[in-house]
């Protein structure tokens, strides 16, 4: 046999007595909230050698160097760039040699100066200039990949410095004239020097702001 309890399922409160009903949240929590990065990368993360993606001994060594600016055009100068290309046949290197531990101390042992990995990290200094050593992209990717950190962004930024202003790329040609100066190093010196500079602009007008990539 079984009962059936015929309660209502509430009982109402006093009329004179403050209510206690709690209303449920329409939803979950919400998610946190992205926060800035930094600007504690400059400090923390570069490795000996960084900047030598490249060994310095390659007669065929270039140049890359610049300056990070934020949106007024002032220097930043904590600021972290990682940067990746192709090897001179056209692949993404797979050697190691990029960031190596002293097993007796666990600490950055560096790079071990002949390996040409095609990846490096360096910080900015106090005049938001950065310099690294590599060679020049192949013709079938001819481009230095350029990922940024940086004080004040919610998420670091991807982008592309050409050595060759005139690279067959599909980026390049599918860009109106000015975004795709941004892009492009400037070519310092004669033809017997092999440096190029490479501004990054975090913000700007078109003519100024570096153009960034959206990977999804």
């Amino acid at each position: 046999m079984s009962t059936v309890d015929r309660r209502p399922s509430t009982v109402p409160a006093p009329a004179s007595a403050p209510s206690t009903s709690v209303s449920a949240p329409a939803s979950g929590p919400a998610p946190t909230p992205s926060q800035t990065v930094g600007p504690f990368f400059g400090h923390a993360l570069p490795l000996t050698g960084g900047g030598d993606v490249a060994p310095r001994s390659a007669p065929e060594t270039v140049t890359l160097h610049g300056r990070v600016l934020d949106g007024r055009g002032e220097p930043v100068p904590d600021a972290l760039l990682e940067f990746w290309q192709a090897g001179p046949d056209g692949r993404p290197p797979a050697a190691p040699g990029s960031m190596r531990r002293d097993h007796s101390t666990g600490r950055d042992a560096g790079r071990d100066g002949v390996t040409f990995t095609g990846w490096g990290r360096v910080p900015t200094d106090a005049d938001g200039h950065y310099t690294v050593r590599t060679l020049r992209p192949p013709a079938a990717a001819p481009y230095v990949g350029v990922l940024l950190f940086a004080r004040g962004l919610l998420h670091h930024l991807y982008t592309r410095a050409y050595l060759d202003p005139a690279a067959d790329d599909a980026l390049l040609a599918s860009l109106p004239g000015e975004r795709r100066a941004t892009l492009v190093a400037t070519h310092e010196g004669g033809e017997a020097h092999r440096v190029y500079r490479f501004d990054l602009r975090i913000q700007g007008d078109d003519a100024q702001e570096t153009v960034f990539l959206d990977f999804r």
